[in-house]
């Protein structure tokens, strides 16, 4: 059902959002309890079917601060305690409650039509307007923004605002209107995906862990598990991988998932619940993430990949993030926009990279599968994957790169002694 909303908006708002996923919810929810006037604007109607439905940690601390953490809670949403990583016979398991960083400890597994849903239902309960079926087709920034809403009827209404904060994720508003995007650093990969009946879950702790299944080199099977039986399962790939499986999508999934040692026993006698759908060329850059009367957030910043499942997490902590900083530049403080969010963003971003990176040039299926990583470093990796990236007290996030790279030689160096 489609989530209620005004007949129409106002004409002038301290602050318009575009887009009501997490990172809009977010951003809404905290201004609101600023007591700034803020209205949302989503272009399709909730529910709606996206990917990332795997939280980190991190995620439980944003909806803590933006009010909506029991909401969610009261959901029953499939508990996440961990992560477990898969090559043959080769299991790495990551509790999150033996991390580095002084952080949570757990999170959950998410469908996010419903998950979505739940935090936009919270921000209307906040006293926050969100208008379904209403896109955003042109702007102005500058000292004076405006937004050209197109109506569900077609019509086009001018909104006045003071700042627009963009979290349209992959519809990429402003991105597309201003001329914002770049190119990815990220390597062209797409994945094929679905919702399942018929999982033959683990028992115990890992029963609603992620898997995260090495198929080959640079082809991965993620299974993630939600309550009441339903669980997402999907491929990612190179393009060219494709052209060896059958066409058909869910030939395509059936045949990688009997192929797999890991798959073929727990997904032998699953019912798929849709049509499988793809995503490709997912990954892409911005050139800026704000500027006079604006602001981006969420996916609509930058984009990595499915592995680790730092897309909403990342979308979260860039909504608190430039909250933080509009509702002190309301209140007439001074702020810099480059330093406090731009360069903030960068960091975590970067850290995530670097781990997406290590995956697929297989640095971390060295480390994750060797037979003695010391404990200590073990629980630094857990850290940044419960997606705490901006502790720069724990050296895999201030040193990133630097020491994946130390430790794959480490582990390389004691696998030949």
């Amino acid at each position: 059902m489609t989530l209620p909303d005004k007949q129409r908006p106002d004409s002038s708002y301290d602050v318009t959002v575009i887009g009501a996923g997490p990172a809009g919810t977010i951003t809404a929810a905290l201004l609101k309890t600023a007591g700034l006037n803020v209205a949302v604007f989503e272009r399709s109607s909730f529910p709606r079917f996206v990917i990332g439905e795997s939280l980190l940690p991190i995620c439980n601390d944003v909806l803590t601060e933006a009010k909506l953490f029991d909401r969610v809670q009261s959901q029953g949403y499939q508990v996440k305690t961990g992560a477990v990583f898969l090559r043959g016979d080769d299991v790495c398991e990551f509790d999150f409650s033996q991390q580095f960083t002084d952080g949570t400890t757990w999170t959950w597994q998410v469908p996010r039509a419903d998950f979505d849903n739940v935090l936009a239902e919270g921000v209307q309960a906040q006293g926050v307007p969100i208008f379904f079926q209403h896109g955003v087709i042109d702007v102005e920034v500058g000292e004076t923004p405006q937004l050209s809403i197109e109506a569900p009827d077609g019509t086009r209404i001018e909104v006045q605002t003071q700042f627009i904060v963009d979290a349209s994720g992959y519809g990429r508003v402003l991105p597309r209107l201003l001329d914002l995007d770049s190119p990815s650093e990220q390597s062209t990969r797409r994945a094929i995906f679905t919702h399942v009946a018929g999982d033959k879950r683990p028992s115990g702790e890992n029963s609603g862990r992620i898997w995260a299944i090495i198929h080959q080199e640079d082809v991965w099977i993620w299974i993630i598990p939600f309550a009441a039986g339903r669980t997402s399962v999907g491929v990612v790939a190179p393009r060219d991988f494709y052209d060896t499986q059958p066409d058909d999508p869910e030939a395509c999934l059936r045949a990688v998932i009997e192929s797999n040692c890991n798959t073929v026993g727990r997904l032998s006698d699953i019912d798929l619940l849709f049509e499988p759908l793809s995503i490709e060329s997912y990954s892409i850059g911005i050139k800026q993430l704000f500027g006079e009367g604006y602001c981006i957030v969420g996916n609509a910043t930058e984009f990595l990949d499915p592995i680790f499942s730092s897309g909403v997490a990342l979308a979260m902590q860039s909504a608190s993030q430039a909250s933080k900083i509009i509702i002190r530049q309301f209140g007439g403080e001074s702020v810099d926009w480059q330093a406090e969010y731009a360069n903030f963003m960068a960091r975590g971003i970067d850290t995530f990279r670097s781990f997406v990176n290590a995956w697929y040039d297989c640095t971390l299926h060295d480390i994750f599968f060797a037979s003695d990583v010391n404990p200590e470093m073990k629980s630094m990796i857990c850290s940044a994957l419960a997606g705490y990236v901006w502790d720069l007290n724990n050296p895999f996030v201030r040193n990133h790169d630097r020491k994946l790279r130390q430790l794959r030689s480490l582990v390389r160096e004691a696998a030949v002694a």
